[in-house]
């Protein structure tokens, strides 16, 4: 049988400092509750003008009120003071083991709000180059494109980024232009090689493949433009001189083609001038 005397009758005391604080708190209302009313009683016997009274009366009930408060702040001061500093504590630990999950939420929240990418934009952070196929608050998806940062072959490999790596690192967005972009790509050369030729090959080449949709490009562009504010792109094929080290030439060429294109006209243009005429050849001396 359950013996109910037994029960451990001191579970339900309250300690001694506790009980004190409890006093002080009913002594403080109770005298406040009696000046109120004592107050209340003055002002209505005392003051003639209603409105008047009212004033005094509002007035009164929300200093007793505001002494009330800071009464509480006296009498509990100690213990919210510990509560506080274990709140903190809390929070501080709380802050620590989530750290990775709030910089990867405050990642989403800056690139959702500075436009940087969407939805089958091809973008390039730190080492990290693709086309993006989801994102969320924690990560974003990327279908790999390389090797490396100058072709445009899918990899077949994913790659998850962390939203935080959008908080320290700057972000390529290579389709900012949608539907047709400028692509830009790089033929080295030695200086004794016939560059020059190369070079008349190359916009010759690029002047042919890019022809068929050349005005349609640069329509869009004058578009673009307007909207943006930006002054307004040439769109023409170009091919320009580089020379990043003695003893080289690069040349950089830059064509209009629809982003689904790009890496198809430039392997033509790439297999017109060094397979089909053969411009990497010594010149004469």
């Amino acid at each position: 049988m359950f013996d109910a005397s037994a029960f451990d009758a001191q579970a339900f005391t309250l300690s001694t400092p506790l009980l004190n604080l409890l006093i002080n708190t009913a002594v403080l209302a109770v005298v406040l509750i009696i000046m109120l009313i004592i107050s209340r009683r003055f002002i209505l016997k005392r003051v003639a003008s209603v409105e008047l009274r009212r004033k005094w009366i509002v007035q009164t009930r929300n200093g007793l009120i505001l002494i009330f408060l800071l009464g509480l702040l006296m009498i509990w001061g100690e213990e919210l003071r510990t509560l506080a500093l274990s709140v903190v504590a809390i929070a501080m630990a709380l802050v620590l083991a989530t750290k990775e999950l709030i910089l990867c939420v405050t990642g989403s929240i800056l690139k959702s709000g500075a436009g940087s990418f969407d939805i089958g934009d091809r973008i390039q952070i730190k080492d990290f180059r693709g086309d993006v196929i989801d994102q969320n608050l924690l990560a974003t998806t990327i279908m790999e494109v390389g090797p490396g940062k100058l072709t445009h072959q899918r990899t077949g490999r994913m790659t998850v980024i962390p939203n935080s790596m959008f908080l320290s690192e700057p972000v390529i967005n290579e389709s900012f232009t949608n539907n047709y972009v400028l692509h830009v790509f790089t033929v080295p050369f030695k200086r004794d090689d016939d560059w020059k030729g190369a070079q008349n090959a190359l916009l010759e080449s690029a002047e042919k493949h890019c022809s068929a949709s050349l005005e349609e490009i640069r329509e869009y562009m004058n578009k673009v433009s307007e909207q943006r504010g930006l002054d307004v792109p040439s769109v023409d094929p170009r091919v320009t001189i580089s020379m990043p080290v003695a003893g080289e030439v690069h040349l950089v060429v830059r064509i209009p083609a629809k982003a689904s294109e790009k890496s198809y006209i430039e392997q033509s243009i790439l297999t017109d001038v060094l397979g089909a005429n053969g411009h990497i050849v010594k010149k004469e001396g």
